[in-house]
């Protein structure tokens, strides 16, 4: 398939994906309403990472790639004005928005939301509710995510911080600025992940989004290589480690999404020693049944 057409062709086949991360001496993702601590489950202690987060490093890593250049633009990345961007897809029909509406015209409703996804890769891939007071629509995204879940319990370390430095003059007499950092020592985190086809097939008047197979392409080389891109004092070493995709040879699917998570089992294999290293966990994936397609892409 050329890259052209690769571009604009709707995937045609539904997947599931697993993917393993690990953080060291880091914070994956803090709990805002705790103090920013590492989120957790508060029955189990197993940490969590909001699907809300790994899409944002999918964001700002195709962002990256494409320097934010049609069809690769982000719609939901830090002081974007949502009505502008819609704006602009009235704009390119030279059409003229009605206050929280769509345009009467069904036909011109279905071109406002058509510019949204062929322009905004986010839009394409996550969906998007766009019905603000310039209403671009909604549509519901073919890529979803579940929360990350780590394999252990994790243990969330407190370390007191200093600043030398003062903010203003008369303050330099003042004792040094005192502060707290959260991290775990160390974490294995499994998400899982959902593609439908059905969702993003927008051909002969249907309603998807249009994500495509060089759309894919993309999105799978920013699982594995996101957090490579996002480096910050409050993260420590955070990497993808293992990425097992469930290609099923139908839209709608061969087999449950269950049945294909059930196979792939992540078990510590350093005894009572508290995990530290991706290689303290041994990976077995299982057999996948008929007509679906095991692609271990790390």
């Amino acid at each position: 398939m050329s890259e052209a057409i690769k571009e604009t062709t709707p995937i045609k086949n539904r997947y599931e994906f697993v993917l393993l991360f690990d953080v060291k001496d880091g914070n994956p993702n803090g709990d805002p309403d705790a103090g920013n601590l590492p989120r957790i489950d508060p029955e189990t202690g197993n940490g969590l990472v909001t699907d809300v987060c790994l899409k944002r490093k999918v964001r700002n890593y195709v962002g990256l790639v494409h320097k934010e250049q049609p069809p690769y633009e982000i719609y939901v990345k830090e002081k974007a004005v949502l009505n502008r961007q819609h704006e602009r897809a009235y704009k390119a029909f030279e059409l003229k928005p009605a206050s929280k509406k769509l345009p009467k015209a069904e036909e011109d409703a279905r071109k406002i939301t058509g510019w949204m996804c062929q322009n905004f890769y986010d839009v394409r891939a996550f969906g998007a509710v766009m019905t603000t007071e310039v209403n671009a629509g909604q549509v519901r995204g073919p890529v979803q995510f579940t929360f990350a879940r780590s394999i252990d319990r994790i243990f969330t370390g407190e370390h007191s911080i200093t600043r030398m430095a003062v903010t203003k003059e008369q303050d330099l007499e003042k004792e040094r600025t005192m502060g707290r950092k959260f991290t775990v020592p160390y974490g294995l985190y499994r998400v899982h992940g959902f593609i439908s086809a059905a969702l993003a097939d927008n051909t002969n008047d249907k309603k998807g989004t249009g994500f495509s197979e060089k759309d894919l392409e993309l999105f799978w080389d920013s699982l594995q290589n996101m957090f490579d891109h996002d480096r910050s004092a409050a993260r420590g070493e955070m990497a993808a480690r293992k990425l097992i995709v469930f290609k099923h040879e139908s839209e709608l699917g061969n087999a449950q999404a269950s049945t294909l998570f059930d196979l792939v089992s992540v078990e510590k294999n350093c005894g009572e020693m508290p995990a530290r290293s991706f290689v303290d966990y041994q990976v077995t994936v299982g057999s996948a049944p008929a007509g679906v397609k095991l692609i271990e892409m790390l």
